[in-house]
């Protein structure tokens, strides 16, 4: 019992230094402070890196839709990165979605297994060889 009291105490004393809960009962304020929490709890749980907050409110355009444009529009991917190559200053990823990979050329210093989403424009590499073009199309961020 001595434990609950001091409980109510604490909340009490809560009360007196913020005005604006004298408005609410004692229950309200537990269920209020358990939804808090809650949520909280949650979202620590939840894997919220580079993929999760930036996908939030994104058009992800899958990479099997990517085609080579002059006026290339920003665009959004998001996948895993599955493998690197540095580059002079920069680094290129090779990004998986289920649907393709592309590469991206990025500052970020990225790991392999990272889940991302990433900001870019599309660019084409034409590599024509013995009358074949072996170009590749890449993302630029």
């Amino acid at each position: 019992m001595p434990k609950f009291a001091q409980r109510i105490a604490f909340i009490q004393q809560a009360k007196s230094h913020m005005p604006f809960l004298h408005m609410v009962d004692n229950t309200a304020l537990i269920r209020l402070c358990f939804t808090l929490f809650l949520c909280i709890g949650l979202l620590s749980c939840n894997h919220l890196s580079w993929y999760g907050l930036n996908a939030i409110g994104v058009n992800i355009t899958p990479i099997r839709e990517l085609k080579p444009q002059q006026n290339s529009n920003t665009i959004y991917i998001q996948g895993k990165v599955e493998k690197l190559v540095p580059l002079v200053q920069r680094q290129a990823y090779q990004i998986n979605d289920s649907t393709g990979k592309i590469w991206v050329v990025s500052n970020q210093n990225l790991k392999e297994g990272d889940h991302v989403v990433v900001k870019g424009k599309i660019r084409y590499q034409s590599i024509p060889l013995a009358g074949k073009e072996y170009g590749e199309m890449y993302l630029e961020e």
